[in-house]
């Protein structure tokens, strides 16, 4: 097809990073809730802290469930307003709702038979009863979540990015107060230990997501589009579209995040110190992490936009400055961990064995900040092209047939322990940045021609 002049590059990048700010920093409100939930496991005690590691990796199976699979809400709104078919969209929007209501009810179910995977897994016992308390309080926050993220995404896909952020930030005053309250007991309040974390987590949940829908219905620039006005029975082929898009993205985000999920099932073998210390590390790569994933999502609503005008010069220059502005990021953030791992480290606890552990870990994430980075504005451009199977293949060879047999094979294999898995992390997020970065460029490439 034939292509405009691209757009010159400053007002791209500018636009991408307006979008992308708030996008960042609700990703970043949303990283503080395990940075909150691990600070008061830790002052609780090392065994309630490493019980709520494991505990969170569960929750972020389900957390990676509900994000890629949503996500193709983004690129579907996005592409329908840059079409000029906005009246399509409120019942699309309606659509996913239902669809992130049978995901949020389907993982409560599977985070409550959670617990008996425990054994099997080969958690160690004095883990395991703070892993199944927090579980049994968090659980109840899926549905919660699942429609939260649909609501803020479909607001993201128009273009409009500000309420999660506004709603993370909210979401944490109320948690720190009530984790803390739930977990000791004060003010009369019992003492429930890690489930008091799950169970404040999950009241947050619900509050956002009350709060999300209170806006989108009241909300004057959203008037226009009644996204709630009604609410259709489920449709099966509106269902399915979303699925066909969804479901791949959500297997890619899966690959990913299960590759650290697995790393902590497989660190937690060996003990409080090392599974508190991973804990940490990861936590802050996580934060760190979430830079480069708002960055992602801001280029996956330009890509759509463009795609949906016919505009190949403005999809080439979406996916120019995505790349421009993650280099940026991901090179402060692994200067960052290099210079400030201590530091980092003591902020999160006390415990100077797990603290040291810890610093070094962080390290090993400066290490893989930038191919990070990389990887997820690829694979952000491509779902702003719909083009989310092959990507999906991509992600499986990297975390599961690279990273993650490299990682068990250096720290369980060779006995490296803890910074073993790690270099399995860097080794598959590596694998992936050139994988998906060749397939960035070759599709933009075809559409821009």
């Amino acid at each position: 097809m034939s292509s405009p002049i691209p757009r010159p590059v400053a007002q791209e990048l500018r636009t991408t990073a307006l979008l992308a700010l708030p996008i960042v920093l609700g990703h970043v409100s949303s990283g503080l809730i395990g940075f909150v939930d691990t600070v008061l496991a830790g002052a609780h005690g090392t065994a309630t802290q490493a019980g709520v590691t494991v505990g969170n990796a569960f929750w972020s199976i389900v957390l990676l469930v509900l994000v890629g699979t949503l996500l193709a809400v983004p690129p579907s709104v996005s592409q329908l307003a840059g079409a000029g078919r906005e009246r399509e969209i409120a019942p699309l929007f309606r659509q996913a709702l239902w669809l992130a209501l049978a995901l949020g009810v389907a993982l409560f179910v599977l985070l409550s038979g959670a617990a008996w995977l425990l054994a099997p897994i080969g958690v160690d016992p004095e883990i395991r009863p703070g892993a199944v308390a927090f579980l049994a309080g968090v659980r109840w926050g899926a549905p919660a979540l699942a429609l939260y993220l649909c609501m803020r995404y479909t607001s993201e896909g128009l273009g409009w990015t500000p309420p999660g952020m506004v709603f993370g930030f909210a979401g944490l005053v109320v948690l720190a107060p009530l984790g803390w309250a739930l977990m000791f007991g004060v003010g009369g309040l019992p003492a429930l230990g890690a489930a008091g974390l799950g169970f404040a987590t999950a009241t947050m949940l619900w509050l956002q997501a009350a709060g999300m829908a209170l806006y989108l219905a009241r909300a004057q620039r959203f008037s226009r589009l009644g996204l709630l006005a009604r609410m259709e029975p489920p449709q099966a082929t509106a269902l399915a579209a979303l699925l066909r898009l969804g479901l791949p993205i959500g297997v890619t985000v899966f690959m990913e995040g299960s590759l650290f999920v697995a790393t902590t099932f497989l660190i937690a073998h060996l003990g409080a110190v090392q599974t508190a210390a991973h804990q940490i590390a990861i936590n802050v790569a996580t934060l760190c992490f979430m830079v480069p994933m708002g960055l992602a999502e801001a280029t996956t609503v330009r890509v759509g936009r463009a795609v949906g005008a016919r505009d190949g010069g403005g999809v080439r220059s979406a996916m120019r400055a995505g790349f421009v502005l993650v280099i940026a990021t991901q090179l402060c953030s692994g200067t960052v961990l290099l210079l400030g791992h201590d530091l980092i480290a003591a902020l999160y606890t006390r415990d100077a064995a797990v603290a040291a552990l810890a610093s070094t870990l962080m390290l090993y994430a400066a290490a893989f900040q930038f191919p990070d980075g990389v990887q997820v504005v690829s694979a952000g451009t491509l779902r702003g092209l719909k083009d989310t199977r092959v990507p999906m293949l991509m992600a499986l060879a990297a975390y599961w047939v690279v990273g993650l047999p490299l990682g068990a094979l250096l720290g369980r294999g060779l006995g490296w322990g803890a910074p073993g898995l790690w270099c399995g992390l860097i080794a598959g997020l590596g694998t992936a940045a050139v994988l998906m970065s060749a397939r960035c460029r070759r599709m933009v490439a075809r559409f821009a021609a």
